[in-house]
């Protein structure tokens, strides 16, 4: 017979940003104890609001199945005396399990004649195991900081108010932080005050809650709001309606802020209209949650939309509210927008030298010039007609940080020095760069979509990662604090994503060389831990993207610097992995690799040739050399690959035919030179061997 169990956690309003995590959490945590005592269900399905987590088990076992279990004990010759008599470590084994010597049996294993007890232990009820079950799932929920409250001894996201927990529509005795479990819930704060509303299962749990204004169902909830904004937007005087400016994150936000949703669209003044929209849509969307409203052409009106958590009855009351908490941030905002345009982005460089970069590598204006310097040198070799643009735009790059915008709006760096730079007549491609420059923001964010500021921000994360692996800021396990596993992967997709081909050692070489004296560490080592460290992100992003593993040892294992070259060389490995001609040419190259171990020399002697088989190998090799080499060149590795089969039936008939380690030095060396040559081709692509215990 199976049941449902729910559990709803009440407490004061738990920041949005707690809320999906939570419920993420409290799923995973219920899967995991309730395998642990072995109670089979049939799905979990959560829901919350700001001031509820709830979490609802639906066919769960009433009882655990009855099992058999087997202990083994001491060897029979230490268990029982020559007259077979019980000793001591039979009797204590017999206690420590709750049984009697009678139940002891003897069994024959491996090891020889050793003690066993099988004891058969019925499944205890699902309700007797459930007060523990929830009372560990609740006091043991992460969240990013929590409170304690009363005496201290629990801790939660907020105090907690009230505990409904059921199962089979019977109540679940158990007690945290002071509160005790009951079966009922509460609705809306403000428009359902009555303290208790009973529950008897999930599905009557949503529906009453509904119907005292809480939506309880996220999905739900989420659409509510959506609707409402939409509402209040069209519902706009004097203009014939307007849209919403696409949000979903605040969508998300604003879901997990309010139990009953209700939008109100406000207005402001025209003139606020003259900030850059950026500002505008900062302002509304992370100090005050509202939404923006657009035009039939997507351009900013003077109005917004604010869901509130109630249902409103004087909307025009409910709008003027809202209106003056906005205006005074717009006045802020366009006071501060005033006063930063007194100066150009280009007059603020030099004050970068009272913003501190890193207490041991200098100031910002420091890094600043590092970075043009590193800039230039990148699009010198990369793409030498952005020069220019580059090093203009890594001068500029960091001096809105200086700006009042910037202070009161942390997130719109870049933003802001892209928009004070076009009002300041530099060129659209350096405004653009310096916002692009950093991208991208997270892992597989968005990338620079243009060159400049592609340059820019490869130099930036160049010079951040020399400086701290040049002074032994180097991540650990559990530390990263200057985010240098980002930067190097952001590197990596700019790098990737514009297809650049560079030698990441140059580079590197160059970033830690525009330090001058102020890196502690030796230079050389720096730079090849900074390539081993870029290496490590590069494997673990192909890894997490699905590209075989093999593969991408195969290739990494013989040299990495050219990381756009490297992505070349691992495709055309996987592509070719599931031949089996390359199966049995992998499974050769491993043989080759292990009898030449520590030989170099590839210089071979015709006339030493004495074998039909290491002759047509010897002609096989210079036939595939000259047809692969011009793919090799050209990176058409895939090419080069279906060339390099054509080795296959000269190799096996060497290994079948050929004796390589003869007593004649002359002819051994002779032969492992040849194996080296042929080591040395594959090795143009990749390390074959490697892929051996991988392809079928």
């Amino acid at each position: 017979m199976q049941n449902e169990l729910l559990l709803e956690i009440g407490s004061e309003e738990i920041p949005a940003g707690f809320i999906v995590p939570a419920l993420e959490n409290m799923q995973k945590a219920m899967a995991a104890k309730l395998e642990a005592q072995d109670l089979p269900y049939e799905m979990i399905c959560t829901a919350a609001t700001p001031r509820r987590l709830t979490i609802c088990v639906k066919g769960l076992v009433m009882q655990q199945p009855d099992r058999e279990e087997e202990f083994l004990g001491p060897a029979k010759k230490a268990a029982f005396d020559a007259d077979n008599n019980p000793t001591k470590a039979a009797i204590g084994f017999a206690r420590s399990k709750g049984a009697a010597v009678e139940d002891l049996k003897i069994v024959n294993t491996p090891k020889g004649e050793y003690v066993q007890l099988i004891r058969q232990r019925k499944g205890a009820k699902t309700e007797n195991l459930l007060p523990e079950i929830l009372q560990g799932l609740i006091e043991r929920l992460p969240f990013p900081k929590s409170m304690r409250w009363g005496g201290g001894e629990t801790s939660f996201a907020r105090p907690i108010h009230w505990l409904l927990a059921l199962f089979g529509g019977k109540k679940i005795d158990l007690q945290v932080g002071g509160i005790t479990s009951g079966t009922t819930t509460r609705g809306h704060r403000f428009m359902s005050p009555a303290p208790a509303i009973e529950v008897t299962d999930y599905t009557q749990y949503v529906d009453v809650l509904r119907q005292n204004h809480v939506l309880v169902d996220l999905q739900e909830r989420r659409q509510r709001v959506i609707d409402e904004i939409k509402r209040a937007a069209a519902e706009r005087r004097g203009v014939g309606g307007g849209g919403i400016l696409q949000d979903e994150v605040l969508v998300d936000t604003v879901t997990n802020l309010v139990e009953y949703p209700h939008g109100v669209c406000g207005t402001f003044e025209e003139r606020f209209l003259e900030l850059p929209d950026d500002v505008l849509i900062t302002a509304m969307r992370e100090h005050q949650k509202y939404f923006c409203v657009t035009d039939a052409e997507g351009r900013l009106l003077a109005n917004f939309v604010a869901v509130n958590n109630t249902r409103v009855t004087d909307a025009k009351l409910a709008a003027e509210g809202h209106q003056r908490v906005l205006r005074a941030r717009l006045e802020d905002a366009f006071f501060f927008f005033k006063d930063d345009r007194n100066r150009k982005l280009a007059d603020r460089v030099n004050d970068l030298s009272g913003l501190i970069f890193q207490a041991k590598l200098g100031t910002m204006l420091e890094k600043t010039k590092r970075v043009a310097k590193l800039a230039s040198i990148l699009a010198q070799e990369l793409a030498p007609e952005y020069k220019d643009m580059a090093e203009r735009a890594a001068t500029l790059a960091k001096a809105d940080l200086l700006t009042a915008m910037v202070n009161e709006f942390p997130s719109l760096q870049g933003v802001m020095g892209r928009d004070y730079a076009l009002l300041d007549n530099e060129s659209p491609e350096v405004a653009t760069a310096i916002l692009e420059h950093y991208l991208p923001v997270r892992a597989g964010g968005d990338l620079p979509t243009e060159i400049p500021g592609a340059l820019t921000g490869m130099a930036d994360r160049l010079d951040t990662i020399a400086g701290c692996f040049g002074i032994g800021q180097v991540p650990t396990g559990t530390t990263d604090p200057f985010g240098l596993r980002r930067l190097a992967l952001g590197l990596l997709h700019i790098i990737e994503g514009h297809g650049f081909t560079l030698s990441l050692s140059e580079a590197v070489a160059a970033a830690i060389e525009l330090y001058d004296d102020k890196l502690t560490g030796e230079k050389t080592a720096a730079q090849r831990m900074i390539i081993d460290f870029i290496k490590g992100r590069f494997v673990n992003d192909l890894s997490g993207r699905g590209i075989p593993a093999s593969a991408v040892e195969a290739v990494t294992s013989v040299s990495f610097d050219d990381p756009v070259d490297c992505r070349a060389r691992i495709d055309a490995l996987a592509a070719i992995r599931e031949q089996a001609a390359f199966t049995v040419l992998a499974a050769s190259f491993k043989r080759v690799m292990n009898i030449i171990k520590g030989h170099h020399e590839t210089e071979i002697v015709r006339e030493l040739l004495q074998e039909d088989a290491e002759r047509n190998l010897y002609e096989a090799l210079a036939t595939v050399q000259n047809t692969a080499k011009p793919f090799l060149q050209a990176k058409e590795y895939g090419k080069a690959l279906e060339v390099i089969l054509r080795m296959k039936e000269p190799v096996d008939d060497f290994f079948d035919e050929v004796m390589v380690m003869t007593e004649d030095e002359s002819l051994q060396k002779n032969r492992l030179n040849l194996l080296s040559a042929i080591s040395r081709l594959f090795l143009g692509v990749g390390d074959f061997s490697k892929m051996q215990s991988a392809v079928k």
